[in-house]
């Protein structure tokens, strides 16, 4: 078992108000578009977890991660979960993660290049364990820079960039220890 935590884009910060569109936690947690290269390696029973991009005045955390359970192409992902495909919200925002259209063509909403490149290893996933109440958020903030250095053990870092880069892999102790360390943050923002 391995894993993998990654940063999202700037801006993209879900405890900021902005709508998370890949991955999408929930009940079936999905990752369909985004980091191919992860989406490539990963197997199941292997861990992805992601961070919130930079945005100016709030520090960035761990939002979450799940378990892999199985990778599907895109069109399969199209007839499989329909409340994942594309489509821009009443605000302007774009919601799904979900690239194709009923004949397994570019939607048209999907603004990234190298398309065939992302149509296949769609991530299906189980067991999502995301900090999403602001209480938790708040703490994830606050505990996330910290954790990483000492997970990775890196001592001098000013920032999660500074810790993981774009992206990091995980070995199964630390995917452990992550875990715990989310698990302890919902339990400290509620107790």
């Amino acid at each position: 078992m391995k894993g993998y935590i990654y940063t999202m884009f700037a801006g993209a910060d879900p405890g900021t108000g902005w709508h998370m569109t890949d991955p999408i936690f929930g009940k079936t947690p999905t990752l369909g578009a985004c980091v191919p290269n992860v989406r490539r390696f990963v197997l199941p029973g292997d861990y992805v977890f992601v961070v919130s991009g930079r945005k100016e005045g709030v520090h960035q955390y761990i939002v979450g991660g799940f378990k892999v359970a199985e990778k599907i192409n895109a069109l399969a992902a199209y007839r499989r979960f329909p409340e994942n495909r594309l489509a821009k919200l009443s605000n302007g925002e774009l919601a799904g993660n979900v690239i194709v259209d009923a004949a397994g063509h570019h939607h048209r909403l999907d603004y990234h290049d190298a398309f065939q490149r992302r149509l296949e290893n769609y991530i299906v996933g189980r067991d999502p364990i995301q900090l999403k109440k602001p209480e938790e958020v708040i703490l994830g903030r606050e505990r996330s820079l910290p954790f990483l250095q000492k997970l990775f053990d890196v001592r001098h870092a000013n920032r999660i960039a500074d810790v993981i880069g774009r992206m990091r892999k995980l070995d199964e102790k630390q995917i452990a220890r992550l875990l715990n360390e989310l698990r302890q943050i919902k339990e400290a923002a509620h107790g």
